[in-house]
């Protein structure tokens, strides 16, 4: 579990094809005297499981699955990207909470200045649009953010000078894809929200924005 507060902005520094996975290695700053074999590292809002390490960087084997449903086959060396270790029971909770399970990914439509802060609009495809509220949060790129408005599955966002230099947000462009994992929340209330229907094989969700209007999920 992590909380979405990156603690630095690593580099990718080696990409390799392993028997059609992926194994990754990222140069980073973080302490990395607490890490074990089988932890958990946040990149890019991706959790890695750690299979070997040194003083400034860490390896993972990447799945078919993490590479079809995140940015991450599309990385290149010497790309920077947002580490998180995974939290720990003393951690301060900063952020919200984080699986580093990847829902989609969205594409960046809109930056521009906003006084001191970045302005982003962010396209999410439409079958996740539904665990999306304003004000509710959203991880983008392993970011734990805040949804400022919703117009369909168009979210906006504002990020202050902080966050920009603390990630690689200076390299999100008109155009760039992201990964977003929706508040896990919503998750679980879609699911527990099906009641019995939920053990049905093949069982689709038909909670729509209309369902949960209707049930008085939404004013």
């Amino acid at each position: 579990m992590f909380t979405g507060i990156i603690e630095s902005l690593g580099k990718v520094e080696s990409l390799q094809n392993v028997g059609g996975d992926v194994r990754l290695r990222i140069q980073t700053d973080l302490d990395m005297s607490d890490v074990h074999l089988g932890d958990s590292i946040a990149t890019n809002g991706i959790c890695l499981t750690v299979i070997e390490w040194g003083s400034n960087w860490y390896a993972a084997d990447v799945s078919r699955e993490s590479l079809n449903r995140t940015t991450l086959g599309q990385w290149r060396v010497g790309q920077p990207v947002n580490v998180e270790k995974a939290m720990l029971p003393t951690t301060r909770f900063g952020g919200h909470i984080v699986s580093g399970h990847v829902d989609a990914v969205g594409e960046i439509t809109l930056v521009r200045e906003d006084a001191r802060s970045i302005y982003y609009e962010v396209t999410a495809p439409a079958e996740i649009s539904k665990y999306l509220a304003e004000k509710g949060s959203i991880t983008v790129d392993g970011i734990s953010l805040t949804i400022n408005h919703l117009r369909g599955n168009i979210l906006s966002l504002n990020l202050i000078p902080h966050t920009a230099e603390r990630t690689n947000i200076s390299t999100w462009k008109t155009g760039s894809k992201v990964n977003l994992e929706v508040d896990v929340l919503a998750r679980y209330i879609e699911r527990l929200l099906l009641g019995d229907k939920a053990a049905d094989q093949g069982q689709s969700s038909d909670i729509s924005m209309a369902f949960l209007a209707e049930n008085g999920f939404l004013k």
